[in-house]
Order: structure tokens, then C-alpha cells, then sequence
């Protein structure tokens, strides 16, 4: 039977109101999803930040460590992360400008391997930088002995990716056999390669190189001669190096008729590839935190 008219057109009506609802609906739905608030990010306190650390490191606790807070307290809140070789004073007034709370340095804040800050009395330098880290509520995490326990090690594998030789390495291994290639050519690859204004040199610039001992840091003399008696590697790279103890020794084994050379790229700079690398690692475990690598550079003006 067909409906009257009345009641078609009043089931017309209640179709396209409602329809005209859903619709109104479908458009509001950006607008509601966009108005409502973002999920808060996760807030971290430093000691949260190196725990995480030693956690996703597989790292044990270490009982006697220098890697210890320089300053300010691991309950404060970090707004960032700011890794470096050294916390000079140009990267803790950089850590201010990008309002980063929180230095995570390879070596010593104080001057001294314990930063001790009355292992000289009375200085003044000393008591300017606690004043300053005071001032911007800066916190400095020295994180040397935890990072060369990393597997692999992140100073030596930071140093390794940015001198182009992944390929040759091997974790935990201090020897790559690259190339052959001139002394004078590695050289000019290291200065290009990790950024290294001048290298000092002990050798034959045409002597042929091949198999590298890569020590960078400062481990002491008597390691890095312990690894050319062992290794006899072509060549011997280091950070820094004693000179009355490793210098000495290759050159007395040169003048002895041993083809081997010494190549000194310097502290800071032989292990800030690491500390730079260090980012990679720790970004996707925290990606609620600006995290910025800040070179502390070469201290040293060529002349």
C-alpha cells in the first residue's frame, strides 16, 4: 500500500537531517582531533638518563669510576643532552644558548683525571666554571670508563666510521689492515676525514702503510709501546703521546732499521668522533629529548 505523502515527505526530512548530521560530524572530527591535547613527552631526570644507559648498554656498575656528576644533581629534570669531548667553557655557554641542561663529556671538567677542584688551590679558573654551571643549573656527567665499555667500544667505533674504515675493523681489536697507501697520503685521509687542522708525525713520508695500530685517546706510553712490540704495526696512530716514552721509542726502533712511524692526531680530536657517534646510539632509546653533539675542538693554535 502506498504511504500518504505526508509521511514519505516526513521520513525525507528525518533521512537528510540525519544525514546532514553525519556529515557535519565528519567535518568536525579534524577540527576535535586537532583541538585535543598532545600526549604530554616523557620528562627524565639525569640519573634516569644514565641509567637507561647502563641498562641498554648490558653495563655493570662500576665500584670505582670517575664517571661521576661534576655538577648539579641527578634528580634535576633534563630539557637536553649536549655530548662533548671536553666541557670547556664555549660548550657550556653553548649548552645555555640551546637551553640543554645536562653535558654528558668524555674527560675532565677540573684539569685533573679525578676532578679533584682543589688539586691546584685556590684556582680561580676553577671556581669561574662552577659559577657558570651554578648560574645556567648545568649538569656535567663525565661518561669515560661506561662508553669504553660499550660493545663496541663507541670512542673507537665513532673514530673507525669517520675515518671511512668500518670495513676493516673489528670490535675491540686496536689493528686494521687498510690499503697500502703512502704515510703522506694517510695523513692527509686522517686531516680530511675527522677534521684535524695539522698532525704530528714520526716517519718516512713515503713509507708504505698498511697495517695501522689505532690507539686514540691517551692510554699511556707504556700501552702504546706494548702494542708496536706486540703488533708491529706500519704505523701507530694515537691521540696524544708521551714524548720522552712512545716518540722516543719510535724513533730509536726507526734508527734501528724498523719500518714503523707515529702518527699524533691529538687528544680532544682523536676521540671526538665518538662522543659525535655517541648520538646515533642514545637518540632512539630518548626521543623525547633534544639531544646535541657540541665539539669541544682543538685547543691548539698552529703557528
Amino acid at each position: 500500500m502506498k504511504q500518504p505523502y505526508s509521511l514519505n515527505r516526513r521520513k525525507f526530512i528525518t533521512r537528510t537531517a540525519q544525514s546532514a548530521g553525519l556529515l557535519a560530524l565528519a567535518d568536525l572530527k579534524p577540527l576535535m582531533a586537532s583541538s585535543l591535547p598532545e600526549s604530554p613527552l616523557k620528562s627524565w631526570t639525569v640519573q634516569e638518563v644514565i641509567d637507561l644507559i647502563l641498562k641498554e648498554g648490558k653495563l655493570s656498575t662500576l665500584p670505582d669510576t670517575v664517571d661521576t656528576l661534576k655538577s648539579g644533581k641527578g634528580s634535576q629534570v633534563v630539557s637536553g643532552i649536549v655530548t662533548t669531548m671536553f666541557p670547556t667553557i664555549a660548550v657550556i655557554e653553548e649548552a645555555a644558548r640551546l637551553k640543554v641542561n645536562f653535558i654528558m663529556a668524555h674527560e675532565p671538567t677540573f684539569y685533573n683525571h679525578l676532578d679533584k677542584p682543589d688539586w691546584v688551590e685556590n684556582n680561580n679558573i676553577v671556581k669561574q666554571k662552577q659559577q657558570l654551571l651554578d648560574k645556567h643549573k648545568i649538569v656535567v656527567w663525565r661518561f669515560h670508563d661506561y662508553i669504553h665499555r660499550l660493545t663496541p667500544d663507541a670512542i673507537s667505533y665513532g673514530v673507525v666510521k669517520k675515518a671511512n674504515w668500518l670495513s676493516y675493523y673489528k670490535a675491540g681489536q686496536p689493528i686494521l689492515t687498510i690499503p697500502s697507501v703512502p704515510l703522506k697520503q694517510l695523513v692527509q685521509h686522517l686531516k680530511q676525514s675527522l677534521g684535524i687542522t695539522q698532525l704530528r708525525v714520526v716517519g718516512d713520508p713515503n713509507q708504505t702503510c698498511q697495517r695501522i695500530g689505532l690507539l686514540p685517546g691517551a692510554i699511556g706510553g707504556q700501552r702504546q709501546v706494548a702494542l708496536a712490540e706486540r703488533e708491529k704495526p706500519d704505523v701507530l696512530i694515537v691521540g696524544e703521546a708521551p714524548e720522552w716514552e712512545t716518540v722516543e721509542y719510535i724513533r730509536d726502533a726507526r734508527l734501528l732499521g724498523q719500518n714503523v712511524s707515529l702518527i699524533v692526531l691529538g687528544h680532544a680530536v682523536s676521540e671526538e668522533p665518538g662522543m659525535e657517534y655517541f648520538i646515533d646510539w642514545l637518540k632512539p632509546k630518548l626521543p623525547d629529548l633534544k639531544i646535541t653533539h657540541v665539539a669541544s675542538e682543538d685547543p691548539f693554535l698552529w703557528m
